[in-house]
């Protein structure tokens, strides 16, 4: 039987079932799951936001296989405030390394928040200077390379202080809260695969 379910990873927890040290894990939050259900691709251990698991295999390769190009849109606070000349870099695309190489990446929407998303807080919050104003930008993106949306934002000039994946294809986070999952009906599931 096929399963799916989508989390809300919190910050500082790591993409996998695998103890590793001290850190949190899947395990923490998904005690006694069957053995074949894996999260599809990752999220960094200090991202948050929303994470898809499930045995479809199907599924999962037509979400991890580059060709496929599903968007995902993930909400960015960087420190300063982007321009226009920055916005348009990020939806044109920037070099950044990746895999050791220079890559340029494929073009993507951004959208600045004129006022910040309502979002839960995060445990620890993010360090405050009072000097330097914050603000909020959506990025939807096609492609995932490693640490992408943070090489992207830095490469502008605006680096990122708090990275939450908002949605994947046409599912969202809804609302979901940190450390929080949900297993989605069969009508979600295909909400979730339309586009794939």
């Amino acid at each position: 039987m096929l399963h799916y379910y989508l989390f809300y990873k919190p910050f500082q927890v790591l993409c996998q079932f695998s103890q590793e040290g001290d850190k949190k894990t899947l395990a923490d939050y998904f005690p006694g799951i069957a053995k074949d259900i894996y999260p599809v691709g990752r999220l960094d251990y200090d991202s948050e936001g929303l994470l898809l698991l499930t045995n479809d295999k199907a599924l999962t390769h037509r979400l991890l296989e580059p060709k496929f190009a599903h968007h995902r849109t993930y909400w960015v606070q960087v420190e300063g405030i982007p321009d226009a000349h920055a916005l348009q870099q990020l939806e044109r695309g920037v070099m950044i390394s990746a895999n050791g190489k220079q890559h340029k990446t494929l073009p993507a929407k951004v959208k600045l928040f004129t006022e910040a998303p309502e979002v839960p807080e995060r445990n620890p919050p993010i360090r405050f200077r009072k000097d330097i104003p914050t603000s909020w930008i959506a990025l939807t993106l096609t492609e995932g390379k490693n640490r992408q949306v943070r090489k992207m934002t830095a490469a502008t000039g605006f680096p990122t202080l708090r990275l939450i994946r908002h949605s994947i294809g046409d599912i969202t986070l809804g609302d979901l809260t940190p450390g929080n999952f949900i297993e989605l009906n069969v009508e979600e599931t295909k909400k979730l695969t339309r586009n794939l």
